[in-house]
């Protein structure tokens, strides 16, 4: 068994990994998606970090995941529990020094969305959430997600330097979602090998694969789970 502790995205709750933590559970493994705050303006990734690491109590170990503006708080999540692995989804890569809101000029993040914006004819960036985020979600559980959004990240936790002098020593993989409509699969994959150094793993689905493919991405990680441990 392992324990898969979920970091949810910017806006979202713990309830976006419920289908994921629902196919996991099922596989035998425990799941912790813990809400992280939201609607403080004043809270930093610090903070948001011991609110998982307090879901998680005083155990050690696991695999984390952290989806999109996950992606800043996962590796320290990570280093907080001693996790045995890390795992990145459609997500941004943190370097230390950078704070979230210099990411997206540092990335060259509005350059990649242009250019693919201009081959699939606008899909990309589109302003409708339903086309550029949850354009393979079924319907009634976008608008449920986007019921429950809430202010998440703060202000403070924006602005604010990510506060790891290294990436925590822990093996680390990353899938890129190829029909990405938010963070493009090219961005991404070219994102993991440079800031990581890793070619990343690919699932078939949009942003909010966790939604709409829940099933195939509990197999991609009772996978690594297994490549962490191959014993039966």
């Amino acid at each position: 068994m392992t324990t898969f502790i979920l970091i949810h995205g910017a806006g979202d709750t713990g309830w976006s990994w419920h289908l994921v933590s629902a196919a996991l559970e099922a596989r035998g493994h425990e799941v912790i998606a813990p809400d992280l705050p939201g609607d403080d303006g004043s809270l930093t990734l610090d903070d948001y970090a011991d609110a998982a690491a307090a879901a998680v109590g005083g155990r050690r170990g696991g695999i984390v995941v952290g989806h999109s503006f996950g992606g800043f708080t996962a590796p320290i999540v990570a280093e907080r529990v001693s996790a045995d692995g890390l795992v990145l989804l459609a997500a941004m890569i943190p370097t230390p020094g950078e704070a979230p809101e210099a990411w997206w000029a540092n990335t060259g993040f509005g350059a990649a969305v242009e250019a693919q914006s201009a081959r699939d004819g606008g899909l990309t960036g589109s302003d409708d959430p339903f086309v550029g985020f949850f354009h393979d979600v079924p319907r009634a559980l976008a608008e449920e997600a986007m019921r429950r959004e809430r202010a998440h990240p703060s202000e403070a936790s924006m602005a604010a330097v990510w506060p790891l002098d290294s990436w925590p020593p822990v093996p680390t993989r990353f899938i890129v979602c190829t029909q990405d409509r938010f963070f493009p699969a090219a961005f991404l994959r070219d994102l993991a090998r440079k800031r990581l150094g890793i070619v990343a793993d690919e699932i078939d689905g949009g942003h909010c694969v966790a939604l709409s493919r829940p099933d195939e991405l509990a197999a991609i990680l009772v996978g690594y789970a297994e490549d962490l441990d191959p014993t039966p």
